[in-house]
């Protein structure tokens, strides 16, 4: 009896010797994803086809097709209004073909030989708390119907447009927009 009581209180006793404070509290995490909204002149997946030919005065032209003495601009409207988060846009031109030689495109008030070349300057940043998150980019393009400062290059540049009428038939080029979240920065 003796001995039950002594393990009985050893083990009070030891028991409280190692006891320590303990408490448990429970909580939630959470936070709210940010929206990614990008799309292009209203389109989330593919922009429509850009046509030259539907800028131009139809009574001049026969089946919509662009000449010398054609002019007309055409819209790349980038929209991020949905957005939380910035947005690093770029537009690229690639894979022109057949361009005529003395069509220029312009933008900015600046004249670019290529559509390719216009494209290395059409990129920039919508900020996430920018106030308008849309950006209109208005190309224009002319195919002038004398090209040149004198009667000599005036000459030469209506042999280059006659060859460009009688061996190009299609101009094309592609069109992408890419739209890359701005890497957040911590304060």
């Amino acid at each position: 009896m003796l001995a039950i009581l002594a393990v009985i209180i050893l083990a009070f006793v030891g028991g409280q010797a190692y006891a320590k404070y303990f408490t448990k509290v429970k909580g939630t995490g959470m936070a709210e994803i940010a929206t990614w909204s990008f799309k292009v002149n209203g389109e989330k997946e593919q922009v429509q086809s850009i046509n030259l030919a539907s800028t131009v005065n139809d009574e001049t032209l026969v089946d919509n097709k662009i000449a010398p003495g054609t002019k007309g601009n055409f819209n790349i409207v980038i929209d991020a209004t949905d957005s939380d988060v910035g947005i690093n846009y770029n537009i690229n031109f690639s894979d022109e073909a057949n361009k005529p030689i003395n069509l220029k495109f312009i933008y900015n008030d600046e004249e670019y030989q290529s559509i390719e070349e216009l494209g290395n300057n059409l990129s920039g940043i919508i900020n996430a708390n920018d106030e308008n998150k849309t950006k209109t980019f208005n190309i224009g393009w002319e195919w002038k119907y004398e090209t040149g400062s004198d009667e000599n290059s005036i000459s030469q540049n209506d042999v280059i447009d006659t060859e460009n009428g009688t061996t190009l038939s299609n101009y094309t080029f592609n069109v992408v927009v890419s739209g890359t979240q701005v890497e957040p920065t911590s304060n």
